[in-house]
């Protein structure tokens, strides 16, 4: 049943290539960053091929070429804190970092070094990820979070290189998903050197899907300290706010208007909107638009400043890279992605900034943090929107309530970091 299982996927993604190239021409008229390099892909470089045959576990040598494959944004931020370890622990590593994405790809640029190779994931099929492991020669490789591509693990396997699972997350949905197509995912978590799990409940799901080598090493996104530039000028944009101002984060899908139905239940606040997809910026702007509000765009702000606050204007944050700053901004911060049934964004950054957090209901892909998070008092929990902007409004006026959770916040990111070390050492062992 599995090999059947695995013929079947093989002739599927071969099948898919023809789509794949239009999905990425389609993209990339929005994104240019995914008309880059398409031939890498499926398994073809332009970078020269590994001169050396990947160092034996056994050298110590730490001339290493690592794999870090994070597919976009949150993943790219996360293997940031892990390769900060890397580099103390193995000083002359060289980087292969691949994503999947047009903006992960974008974030990875800025963590290269000389000597490091950044490509795209391969398409799993066994041809272009056999090509990959054949031109790099990785001496390790590591996934981040939820990747599991069985050509991927299978070819590595197959060319000697330990590969792990780091900061790994499965909610309940993604592993009954597994167990749909076992016969095709529970080898691939098996091959898999080692799973470093966020939490003991991550790591029991894990171990359900097939994951053999599973530890508990805790959140890499804990590790994360807030970009001091951007703290920096949050603080100088609060200073000049009159009024509070309250956050709708990494907003998805009809969240927005979800918000918008809801604000003549509001208190007289800033509201600021920061969609998670910054190809979906225009997209809010004109939905602010024309539910009757005026819009200030980020982009637009004159000399770096907020404009001045009125009680109708809605401020949108079209920019990347700025979360740091618009939580240092905002009193208060309801979390996207929390409202409709998407599993909510990270609410860590919010907290290490010491930005109270508002949660829907909907939070499974990071249950754990949530629960954490609503024990420490850094967050409260609303049954939907109307509820989420009447309970901010209600602590927007009790300054000492207030004044405790960003407190709290502060506190209870900082008691969860460690996980990065944690993983440094842990590969050594692995490699």
């Amino acid at each position: 049943m599995a090999s059947l299982a695995q013929s079947l996927y093989d002739l599927a993604v071969w099948a898919a290539q023809p789509l794949l190239r239009r999905k990425l021409r389609r993209r990339g008229v929005a994104e240019p960053g995914y008309l880059h390099a398409v031939e890498e892909r499926f398994g073809y470089y332009t970078q020269p091929p590994a001169s050396n045959p990947r160092h034996s576990r056994e050298s110590g040598n730490d001339e290493k070429m690592i794999w870090i494959h994070a597919v976009s944004l949150g993943e790219t931020r996360a293997a940031a804190v892990l390769l900060d370890a890397l580099r103390a622990q193995w000083p002359r590593m060289r980087l292969l970092l691949t994503h999947g994405t047009a903006t992960g790809r974008a974030e990875g640029a800025r963590l290269l070094r000389a000597g490091d190779v950044q490509v795209w994931q391969p398409w799993d099929t066994p041809a272009a990820t056999r090509r990959f492991f054949a031109h790099f020669k990785p001496d390790a490789g590591v996934l981040m979070e939820t990747e599991i591509w069985p050509n991927l693990i299978r070819e590595g396997q197959r060319a000697g290189v330990p590969i792990a699972l780091a900061n790994a997350r499965l909610s309940e949905k993604s592993l009954r998903g597994a167990r749909r197509v076992s016969a095709l995912l529970r080898p691939a978590y098996a091959a898999l050197s080692a799973a470093w799990a966020q939490t003991e409940t991550d790591a029991e799901r894990l171990r359900q899907a097939g994951a053999r080598h599973v530890h508990v090493l805790g959140n890499l996104k804990f590790d994360a300290a807030p970009d001091a530039a951007a703290v920096a000028r949050g603080q100088a944009w609060r200073a000049r706010a009159t009024r509070p101002v309250v956050m709708l984060a990494s907003s998805r899908e009809g969240e927005e208007a979800m918000l918008l139905q809801a604000l003549a239940r509001t208190p007289r606040v800033q509201w600021l909107i920061v969609p998670r997809h910054p190809q979906r910026f225009d997209e809010v702007a004109a939905l602010i638009g024309a539910a009757g509000w005026p819009v200030s765009r980020r982009s637009a702000w004159l000399d770096d400043t907020p404009p001045p606050q009125t009680e109708n204007t809605i401020w949108l944050g079209d920019s990347l890279g700025e979360m740091a700053a618009y939580y240092t901004l905002a009193d208060a911060a309801l979390l996207g992605g929390s409202f409709a049934p998407l599993g909510g964004q990270n609410l860590i950054e919010a907290a290490a900034c010491g930005c109270p957090v508002v949660m829907g209901p909907h939070t499974f892909n990071f249950d754990e943090a949530a629960k954490l998070a609503l024990q420490a008092g850094a967050a409260l929990r609303a049954d939907d929107m109307a509820a989420a902007v009447a309970q901010t409004a209600a602590l927007l006026q009790e300054r000492a309530r207030h004044a405790a959770m960003a407190q709290a916040a502060r506190a209870f990111a900082a008691s969860q970091r460690g996980a990065a070390a944690r993983m440094a050492q842990a590969l050594q062992l692995l490699n």
